[in-house]
């Protein structure tokens, strides 16, 4: 039985998967007998005051923001699991990409091809819309400049149908994110096409507030490596096999290609 009565529980990632992260919550409170609060965040997690008075106990975060959050408050977060999905393209790891995507009507047919073009991306803090793409430019030596105009839609859904309706060009979208969107809405895989692949990075995990000691922590990751026919249901409509527990060390990566990243060169 836990000590705590209520777990608050915040989510930084696509709404699209929010259906997902609400039947962990659930199964988290049948588990341990506790009240759980989820909610989708407004803020970015380096900007969210609740997150860096640790006023949060679980998280659904992007690797990105959290090794970039670790570096400025250690010791507060724990990583807990991350999903793997049933697609054989993530070789059943804790990983996923970022597809590079086009109109379909589109004469763009590699990634080459985009240059000039209107990039469209979610968030500058965004490892899958933003920090791969700026990695592939500097791993590849393209000209300053290399897109004609850039503009942030705000999150991945959006992206996706400016590029749709032809408000933009191209963008790069977490490749779970996409799928889960043509599952929902598979007209839309009439109007895109995929230029490009990016990655694999690692899955962005659920973390954990480490003040709420190793016992329950550890209770609520065997849990999950172990989840219930009911939260097994949900796993299978939103293509997740299983989840994987990770590291922190697992994230550095992303970082690295952050620290290497130049804004002023690139857009």
């Amino acid at each position: 039985m836990s000590i705590y009565k209520r777990l608050r529980i915040i989510s930084y990632l696509a709404p699209n998967w929010f259906g997902f992260y609400q039947a962990i919550a659930a199964y988290l409170g049948r588990v341990l007998k506790v009240e759980t609060q989820l909610q989708q965040s407004e803020y970015d997690p380096l900007k969210d005051p609740l997150l860096f008075q640790d006023q949060i106990d679980l998280a659904f975060i992007c690797g990105l923001p959290l090794i970039r959050y670790s570096q400025m408050v250690s010791d507060q977060l724990q990583t807990l699991v991350a999903p793997v999905m049933q697609s054989s393209r993530y070789s059943n790891s804790p990983i996923y990409y970022a597809d590079v995507i086009v109109n379909a009507n589109s004469n763009s047919q590699k990634f080459a091809d985009l240059s000039g073009k209107t990039f469209c991306y979610n968030d500058p803090g965004s490892n899958s819309g933003y920090n791969l793409l700026c990695h592939r430019l500097i791993e590849e030596r393209y000209p300053q400049n290399f897109f004609g105009k850039t503009i942030q839609s705000g999150f991945h859904q959006r992206s996706i149908h400016w590029v749709v309706e032809g408000l933009a060009d191209c963008a790069a979208i977490d490749s779970v994110v996409l799928e889960q969107k043509l599952r929902d809405f598979p007209e839309l895989s009439q109007h895109l096409r995929v230029v490009d692949v990016l990655g694999p990075s690692p899955m962005p995990p659920l973390v954990v507030a480490q003040r709420l000691g190793i016992s329950l922590i550890q209770q609520m990751q065997l849990a999950l490596l172990q989840p219930d026919a009911q939260l097994q249901r949900v796993m299978k409509q939103f293509g997740v096999k299983r989840f994987g527990a990770v590291g922190l060390e697992d994230y550095r990566i992303l970082n690295q290609m952050y620290s290497d990243r130049s804004f002023a060169s690139l857009f």
